[in-house]
């Protein structure tokens, strides 16, 4: 995020339980109009139960509604794995790094949302502009 041209003091680290408590964490912060985006990091490993499965579609179902219904661009950094070495090489060695993939996505929302919403829209007046006039269509 520093990278990206963050400043260390606009960005928030929330810590929580686990992963099924992303969601609420990151619709409480969202909601609080304070960020331009939410950056989702965990991780999942799959363990001998129906469990995991609940778990990982809940999490996802949670940050996509808390990102649709805030309006504030949420990225999806948490990683669903077999084992923790798979998850050890999704985080930053093998299989590339998943939370710098992450957090790149949320740059990008954050300054698409900003350069949409900088743009003049005749509907935010109240009218709509006419582009073109109608023509008559000839039978």
């Amino acid at each position: 995020m520093l990278r990206s041209g963050a400043k260390k003091k606009d960005i928030a680290l929330v810590r929580v339980p686990g992963a099924f408590e992303i969601p609420l964490a990151a619709r409480t912060l969202a909601e609080t109009g304070k960020y331009d985006a939410i950056l989702c990091i965990g991780c999942l490993l799959r363990g001998d139960t129906a469990h995991y499965d609940v778990i990982v579609n809940e999490v996802t179902r949670g940050i996509g509604q808390s990102a649709q219904e805030t309006g504030v661009p949420h990225a999806f950094g948490v990683l669903t794995c077999e084992t923790l070495e798979q998850a050890i090489d999704r985080a930053g060695l093998k299989m590339g790094n998943k939370g710098l993939e992450a957090a790149l996505a949320a740059v990008e929302m954050a300054n698409l949302k900003r350069a949409v919403s900088h743009q003049p829209s005749a509907v935010r007046k109240g009218k709509a502009k006419p582009t073109a006039r109608k023509r008559k269509l000839r039978s």
